[in-house]
């Protein structure tokens, strides 16, 4: 569709929504791209936020836009918005034709996260750097954007927005692959970020200053700062870093997806309280903690992709890296951390008591092994043994210390109210505690916790040394520690700036832990968690010992079967040719072909036993088809049979009830009908079928 030459953006933006609700997607899509081509961005203008509602629907979740929550890849749509909101497709082509001008767009306050909308209308600055200088004064109630930041915000909101008829958000869904997406292009593990098509310095991240060695101990750690250090302005800048111009997307993009997904929940009033039941009216989905999840595996890939040189480089405050490298020292623990962890916390403490914890859990164990995202191949052990923690991760646990102690308490906490006769949360319990048996794992969480009890005084000597945090040169992945760096320091920092200078820590390897467990608790834990150490959990037999007569049963085995954890196979354990008669059998036949087998058995019963003692290939075949009821006695094996029932004696002969079942008959009657279209008579039929079995039965046999 050729787009008009002179016509005013109303008009554009009228014959639009006139036509969106008629045309095919595909052919809204396409036109869609020829006018975002073939129109300036004045006129573009006015249809921008339209455009971007019909996307994402409306913020109070009445309109669904496109439903990219439930969008999967065996629809036909799926493609279609897939390509049109590609980092590279025709959206973001007009979000980046409208960033070259001045336009602003109004976000309204009131669909920010609790914290954000509660310091912004209580005339207080938020400390993330993304809301300055976008907010009016005096209150308006709106944020003022410049279009990238406008489409990613309603991009984030739409994951968080209310939904009628929710489905749960699964992995091919088009809003969760273009998560993916946008984090894989805007926060690359290899090489920088793409440039934009059009020329840009109107980035709008606000850049720290650096923090000063004299700021004291009790107040470092208490709020999030930006990353760059040159001053990205609203105006254009001649002399701009152009590799700085370009980082401010990759910024505002984790910034945007950390604010609307994570900062839910006030740090200040979880400490004020000291407790993660604080009665907060968000609650998270499972399919927006699935996201975070991703979110969080994917940070970590990009934060372990520093160049090499940047890792082991010297901390002088001379030394320039790229500003990708000075995000990717930082991103984690600067923009995520405190959010994530009191995140985490009122999950712990508020999700039902249920199997879809798992999404929780799951995220939880992805941030605390950020080993796992490394791309490197670790020295996994030959007999499946738990690969050992590299020790360059000691300063990541020292920084994260609450995330592996007081959460692991608040799970056990949780697990202890837990139904853990069911399996799915049984399993729960397995991965915690499979993941915290890693070689090293807990030696490091005890070397943190010694750091943390280090005394007061010490740190006191040590207040004038200059703490080297990643944007100054040092790094939570190196193996060795720069020159300054005090471990005992970033501990305690770690913990106060979290959870307040009065907090009470408990140790997670001290005596008071061990008091929330009594004995009961731990043998109903052991008893669960055994039971789903395989797949194959519920097939096994409860604890026994063998004995004279069978298995006797212990006191084990017993809880195992009351809690319906373990059980006994229970099967037919007499004369298989006098069990009772199935549904898929005919009773006719059944009674039939017993006294046939009878018959033939009693008469031919010496010959056939002859016959199974041979030890050639004739014996081998005559045991094949003459012994069928070993195949029961191997059962009994697997029973709790006396020995008088194992050692009955088994007599050679044949058993023709195979002949009386339905699936049986069926078979025989299509192979019938299918050498009848062949030309074969009965007989010939009859003797083809009696050939084949018995060769393909003799094949087996020899395998």
């Amino acid at each position: 569709m050729a787009a008009p030459a002179l016509q005013q953006p109303s008009y554009l933006l009228a014959n639009l929504k006139a036509d969106w609700t008629i045309k095919p997607f595909h052919q809204k899509c396409h036109e869609l791209s020829k006018i975002i081509d073939e129109y300036p961005a004045k006129e573009l203008h006015a249809m921008f936020p339209w455009l971007v509602e019909s996307v994402f629907g409306s913020l109070d979740g009445i309109l669904g836009g496109w439903n990219l929550r439930y969008l999967q890849a065996r629809m036909a749509e799926y493609n279609i918005a897939m390509d049109f909101l590609d980092p590279s497709g025709p959206m973001m082509k007009l979000v980046y034709k409208l960033q070259a001008e001045e336009y602003k767009y109004e976000f309204p306050v009131s669909y920010l996260p609790g914290p954000i909308k509660s310091s912004i209308q209580a005339g207080v600055l938020p400390d993330c750097p993304l809301f300055h200088n976008k907010i009016q004064f005096p209150m308006s109630g709106l944020l003022l954007l410049n279009p990238f930041e406008y489409y990613m915000f309603n991009f984030a909101s739409s994951l968080i927005a209310p939904k009628v008829g929710a489905l749960l958000l699964c992995s091919d869904s088009a809003y969760f692959v273009l998560v993916n997406t946008y984090l894989k292009y805007f926060l690359p593990t290899e090489g920088n970020v793409p440039p934009s098509p059009f020329s840009d310095t109107r980035g709008t991240v606000a850049s720290p200053a650096p923090r000063s060695p004299s700021v004291p101990y009790v107040g470092y750690g208490g709020h999030s700062t930006s990353l760059l250090k040159r001053h990205i302005t609203h105006q254009p800048s001649v002399n701009a870093d152009p590799a700085a111009q370009e980082i401010w997307r990759s910024e505002t993009l984790l910034q945007v997806f950390v604010e609307m997904w994570l900062h839910h929940y006030s740090l200040e009033m979880y400490q004020k309280l000291q407790s993660p039941q604080v009665k907060e009216p968000f609650m998270p989905s499972e399919e927006h903690v699935l996201v975070v999840r991703l979110l969080v595996k994917h940070l970590h890939a990009f934060s372990s992709s520093q160049k090499q040189e940047a890792i082991f480089s010297s901390p002088s405050p001379h030394s320039h890296s790229s500003p990708l490298e000075e995000l990717k020292r930082v991103v984690v623990q600067r923009f995520v951390q405190q959010k994530l962890y009191v995140f985490l916390q009122h999950c712990f403490g508020h999700w039902p008591l249920d199997a879809s914890f798992r999404a929780v859990l799951e995220t939880w164990l992805s941030y605390i092994q950020p080993w796992r995202y490394t791309g490197e191949k670790n020295n996994t052990q030959a007999d499946g043994q738990n690969r050992t923690v590299p020790d360059k991760w000691a300063s990541f646990v020292q920084e994260n210390l609450l995330m592996y102690t007081k959460l692991f308490q608040g799970f056990l906490n949780r697990a202890m109210r837990t139904d853990l006769v069911n399996a799915k949360n049984a399993l729960m319990v397995f991965r915690v505690a499979k993941v915290f048996v890693q070689p090293n794992l807990s030696e490091m969480i005890q070397k943190a916790e010694q750091l943390f009890l280090e005394p007061e005084h010490a740190i006191l000597q040590r207040q004038n040394r200059v703490f080297l945090t990643p944007s100054h040169g040092g790094s939570f992945l190196s193996s060795r520690q720069p020159i300054g760096t005090d471990s005992v320091f970033k501990v305690k920092s770690h913990v106060y700036s979290l959870e307040g200078q009065d907090c009470q820590y408990n140790l997670m390897f001290g005596p008071d832990l061990r008091k929330n467990l009594n004995a009961g608790q731990l043998s109903q834990l052991i008893v669960n968690v055994a039971a789903v150490d395989d797949e194959g959990a519920s097939k096994q037999l409860p604890d026994c010992i063998p004995s004279e007569n069978g298995l006797l049963l212990t006191d084990l085995g017993r809880l195992q079967i009351i809690n319906g954890l373990r059980r006994f196979e229970i099967e037919y354990q007499g004369d298989p040719e006098l069990q009772p008669i199935r549904s898929y059998e005919s009773a006719f036949l059944v009674r039939l072909m017993f006294q046939i087998s009878s018959f033939i058995n009693a008469r031919f019963g010496d010959h056939m036993e002859t016959l199974c003692a041979r030890q050639d290939l004739l014996g081998s075949i005559g045991r094949h088809y003459l012994r069928s009821s070993s195949k029961a006695a191997e059962h009994r094996r697997k029973s709790p049979v006396t020995r008088q029932m194992r050692e009955r004696p088994q007599r050679a002969r044949l058993s023709l009830r195979v002949l009386a079942s339905y699936r049986t008959l069926l078979i025989l009657l299509l192979l019938y009908m299918l050498l009848a279209l062949l030309s074969f008579g009965v007989l010939s039929s009859t003797g083809l079928i009696l050939l084949v079995s018995f060769l393909y039965e003799l094949l087996l046999n020899f395998l």
